[in-house]
């Protein structure tokens, strides 16, 4: 084999591995999910918070209510660009729950399905005393230490192909 042969036998073989590399690494972004739910403080816009979520992905903000004291769980779904509210689960009746709305008992839970409650963000003020907790898919987090106390805004955002590659 001549040296020029040679050269262009190892540029066709590194050039078929790039070619695999970058098939590879797309099929991996594909199969990603491209949306995630945000975290962010709400007055400055700080990301405290990214999990990648598909449709039907559960989210739940789990905390004591603050005069009863029971736990609360305000459970929603990812839709599209949206969370979607499914259900509304306490413990005891107080100020702030639905008077005047269906509420069924399930297990010795009160449980609230509403209809059609879209929300394209949710602000919550995260506190000691209630202990907000997010829960999305498997994972939970405490929104309390995240956020130093500071109000926070949750939302699902598209992401880029580049920030399905970056954890």
């Amino acid at each position: 084999m001549s040296d020029r042969s040679g050269r262009r036998s190892v540029g066709v073989a590194l050039a078929s591995l790039a070619v695999l590399a970058l098939v590879l690494a797309g099929g991996a972004v594909a199969t990603q999910p491209d949306r995630a739910v945000v975290v962010e403080d709400a007055d400055t816009g700080e990301r405290l918070l990214t999990a990648p979520v598909e449709n039907d992905t559960t989210v739940t903000l789990a905390y004591n209510h603050s005069v009863e004291g029971s736990p609360v769980r305000d459970v929603y779904a990812v839709r599209g660009d949206e969370l979607v509210m499914t259900r509304m689960e306490f413990a005891s009746y107080g100020w702030g729950f639905p008077a005047q709305a269906n509420v069924t008992r399930e297990n010795g839970t009160f449980v609230h399905r509403p209809d059609d409650v879209r929300l394209s963000e949710l602000h919550v003020s995260p506190g000691d005393v209630a202990g907000h907790r997010l829960r999305v898919g498997d994972e939970t987090y405490d929104l309390v230490s995240r956020s130093n106390g500071d109000t926070v805004r949750i939302h699902v955002e598209h992401r880029s192909i580049l920030q399905q590659m970056i954890p």
